[in-house]
């Protein structure tokens, strides 16, 4: 049974107030746009074309077995890249100040055969309120019995060994999105405390009709056009997928599921007994921030951070307000978590993976009722 949750709004978060206009006054100081700039269309140019391209190749039928092979894996991680660098800021409304440019934009997450108005309501919604709370933020229901990260969740004897085979299961998150995760969030009652039961007619059309164009784009062409027989195609369709799901199942995994993050339980009667920002910034770690290949290929997903207090800024800013968003939380006295390399960040997920599967722990609820920080 799911809790009502409610934050605290006893007080509002000094820090948040604080942060916000620190952040705002850079871009005003700056004379800057808090959306895309001209980095930010090279980005999107570049993984779009690329993706694109990579699928024309395929078809071409120009090259051998293992270098089509190598252009599906290949193919597959542009594909999270897109998610990543395209579809996930114009979902946030964050690529531009234009609502036509962000729905175009977001529409390029058919293409990896994922839905945007499930995503909405699954990421923008629930997961950006209720991040890391039990029962409530759907994204750390990874694979429910057999990973465990809900430290309410029984421990059952095989989540000893999580801590190596989450990895594989991460490969599959991508199948799982084309063939099964959208319909069962779409058709599902309730998401985390949202009613989920009113969807316009057109939704309902577009999901099938969009899941129907990527079957025949990346399953029934291909079957008719290459020089395959159809088991080498089930190979290459699903290493493109495994390639592309262990890649985003990493990068979100790491900005949550790490050492020092908190799954806070709510309290009954009382529910979260810390303002929403604050909350963010227990839940929430950045990895390898000085990184430029990450800060490229991840679409500041490395900073989640900076991105869940202010989703509506363009992640090409990130870097930017960072030390802004540092020195804030120093000042206020609160945690700011962070790896500084995706392997420290990589390791940290596996220890927490490690000791979760081995003992039980105690669930993390904050100390202070109605006290702003």
């Amino acid at each position: 049974m799911v809790t009502p949750l409610k934050f605290n709004t006893t007080n509002r978060s000094p820090f948040f107030s604080t942060v916000r206009q620190r952040v705002n006054a850079y871009f005003k100081d700056n004379n800057l746009s808090p959306n895309a700039n001209g980095a930010m269309w090279g980005k999107a140019i570049f993984f779009l074309t690329g993706y694109v391209g990579l699928y024309a190749l395929i078809l071409s039928n120009q090259f051998g077995l293992w270098t089509m092979l190598g252009m599906a894996i290949l193919l597959g991680m542009f594909a999270a890249f897109i998610g990543f660098n395209v579809s996930h800021d114009a979902i946030h409304g964050a690529f531009s100040s234009k609502g036509w440019v962000n729905r175009l934009l977001a529409s390029s997450f058919y293409l990896i055969g994922a839905n945007p108005y499930v995503w909405k309501m699954t990421h923008n919604v629930v997961h950006h309120t209720y991040t890391n709370i039990p029962g409530h933020d759907e994204d750390i229901e990874i694979a429910p019995g057999l990973i465990r990260v809900d430290v309410d969740e029984p421990l059952r004897p095989w989540q000893r060994h999580q801590q190596w085979y989450s990895f594989a299961l991460y490969s599959l998150a991508s199948l799982s999105w084309v063939f099964r995760k959208d319909y069962l969030k779409f058709f599902k009652k309730t998401i985390g405390q949202c009613d989920n039961t009113n969807h316009p007619r057109k939704e309902y059309i577009t999901l099938f009709a969009t899941k129907f164009g990527y079957y025949i784009v990346f399953i029934v062409i291909p079957l008719l056009v290459l020089d395959l027989t159809w088991w080498q195609f089930v190979i290459g369709f699903l290493l493109m997928h495994m390639a592309e799901g262990l890649v985003l199942g990493l990068v979100f995994q790491l900005a949550h599921v790490v050492e020092g993050t908190a799954f806070p339980v709510p309290v009954e009667g009382v529910g979260i007994q810390e303002a929403w920002a604050v909350h963010q910034m227990r839940t929430t770690a950045n990895f390898a921030p000085n990184s430029p290949i990450a800060a490229f290929f991840c679409g500041g997903l490395n900073r989640q951070i900076e991105h869940h207090l202010f989703p509506k800024v363009c992640h090409i800013h990130y870097p930017a307000i960072t030390a802004i968003v540092r020195d804030t939380a120093h000042e206020f006295g609160l945690p700011y978590i962070e790896n500084p390399t995706f392997t420290t960040a990589l390791a940290s997920h596996y220890r927490l993976l490690k000791k979760l599967g081995r003992e039980p722990v105690k669930a993390h609820a904050p100390e202070s009722v109605g006290v702003p920080v």
